[in-house]
């Protein structure tokens, strides 16, 4: 019986041992709520993000030596120098031969991209030399394919010449371009320092699908003045103002010979890609019926002096390596506010169509791509073209598609298609002066049923209407309004 109450006593004793407890955990919560820490400061959030930006490869050896620090902070810069460690003469042999089908598919379109940005052809060329070299250093995607892109030369040359006619006055159009390029790369590169990726979320899928539609129906009206073999022709981009130029242009001034040369090869260009998607083995044809057309119709045109019978000709295209453009910068001027605008719409543009390419391609591969890592790598990349006399580049669906066929494994096929547009521009750039403008259009019109998804658009409407309505929306705002109607309509709605 005496052991009864050493017991009540132990249990009194627990008792009172968790009322203290309880007592002393009131005490910090109070503390902690009277004297709670301060939130971290913008300046801190923003530094944390940067660091989160650069130091995502080797977080785990954040505490550990300086020499260790140093390479995750260039491997997160540059991702290069991680995967090119364990990179074999096997992958080499592949990525060779992407680059090559795929520089063989980038060079007569980069010269019809240049065209219907309004710059001379050499420019095209010269941005599929310097930004695909920055990328294969910065970029973490596989697959994409770097270079101008239709999309964002219709966007340049619907808006940079309500500053300034690119007719009249050429080289100040030439450095707004450049000047714009700036700008976007400097927009791209803090959205991706900063991580703010969810920016260009603003554009959701189903406005993304109306808009390319829309432009793409807009840039193939604008290759009938090349196909045609027109002079005068609307700056305008809306549907009605083309077809009335057209109309009006028929009744004074076309060239037939134009006309059917660009219409033979346009066929041309439709089969092989039709041959291509029914037989895969055959990916490479359509990959170099482009330049197969642009050789072909020069001979035709060389050999008939079809030239001095009406057909437009590219003429001199300026070879050798990039010349700096630094000089040609503007900051000062009437119109730096403006160009900064286009720059910012050209940025969430381009890296929509970039992210949208890269991520569909890993999750073929099975891969995560980052996408602020991408940001910063296109930024990086149009930084250092708008001082090498490129202007905005992109990832290209279409020579993605190409590389991905073609077997690439690295980065490294766009060093090798970079390498050979820029021999290309050291040594044939004089074979092209007798190259046909309708030829161009044709390349042009034939890479456009890509960016026009009717399944997906059929999608949207069977899932959700409100967006298809904003699909609609952005469809109708490009076609029949302008492209800056068309981009806040997809923002808006």
């Amino acid at each position: 019986m005496g052991s009864l109450p050493n017991s009540w006593d132990e249990e009194e004793e627990q008792q009172q041992q968790q009322l203290d407890l309880e007592d002393s955990g009131r005490t910090e919560r109070a503390q902690w709520l009277i004297n709670s820490p301060e939130p971290p400061s913008l300046w801190q959030e923003l530094v944390s993000a940067v660091k989160g930006s650069v130091f995502s490869y080797g977080r785990k050896h954040s505490s550990s030596a300086k020499g260790r620090r140093s390479m995750s902070f260039l491997q997160g810069l540059f991702p290069i120098l991680s995967w090119g460690r364990t990179y074999k003469v096997s992958k080499f042999k592949d990525d060779l031969m992407a680059g090559l089908t795929l520089a063989s598919l980038s060079i007569p379109q980069s010269i019809g991209y240049a065209n219907l940005a309004k710059l001379d052809p050499q420019y095209g060329l010269y941005t599929s030399v310097v930004p695909p070299l920055i990328y294969a250093l910065m970029g973490s995607s596989r697959e994409i394919a770097i270079g101008p892109v239709a999309v964002v030369s219709m966007l340049l040359s619907s808006m940079i010449p309500n500053m300034v006619d690119p007719a009249a006055d050429p080289i100040g159009y030439r450095r707004l371009v450049f000047t714009v390029t700036f700008f976007a790369g400097t927009f791209q590169a803090i959205f991706g320092l900063f991580r703010l990726g969810f920016l260009v979320d603003f554009l959701s899928h189903a406005a993304i699908v109306g808009f390319m539609a829309g432009a793409a129906i807009v840039i193939g009206l604008q290759q009938l003045k090349g196909l045609f073999g027109m002079n005068h022709f609307t700056t305008k981009t809306d549907v009605v103002s083309v077809l009335g130029s057209v109309f009006k242009s028929v009744q004074h001034e076309w060239y037939p010979l134009n006309f059917v040369l660009g219409c033979l090869f346009l066929v041309f260009l439709l089969v092989a890609r039709f041959i291509g998607r029914r037989n895969k083995k055959l990916f490479w044809f359509p990959a170099i019926a482009p330049l197969l057309s642009v050789i072909l119709s020069t001979l035709i045109v060389y050999l008939t002096k079809a030239d001095k019978h009406g057909v437009k000709i590219v003429k001199h295209i300026k070879g050798g390596l990039n010349p700096s453009s630094l000089h040609q910068l503007q900051f000062k001027g009437p119109h730096v506010a403006e160009a900064a605008k286009i720059g910012l719409i050209s940025a969430v543009v381009a890296l929509t169509e970039a992210i949208a390419v890269g991520r569909s391609f890993a999750s073929i591969k099975g891969y995560h791509l980052d996408g602020n890592k991408e940001m910063m790598a296109m930024g990086f990349m149009n930084l250092a073209g708008s001082l090498t006399s490129c202007y905005v580049a992109t990832g290209s669906f279409s020579r993605t598609a190409v590389n991905f066929s073609a077997g690439c494994q690295t980065a490294v096929s766009n060093i090798v298609m970079a390498i050979t547009v820029l021999l290309s521009l050291e040594l044939f750039t004089r074979l092209l002066y007798y190259t046909p403008i309708a030829i161009l259009a044709s390349i042009i019109l034939s890479a456009l049923p890509g960016l026009i998804d009717i399944n997906e658009a059929y999608y949207i409407w069977k899932v959700d209407k409100l967006d298809f309505l904003t699909c609609i929306g952005a469809f109708i705002g490009v076609l029949f309004a302008s492209v800056e109607i068309g981009l806040i309509t997809a923002v808006t709605s």
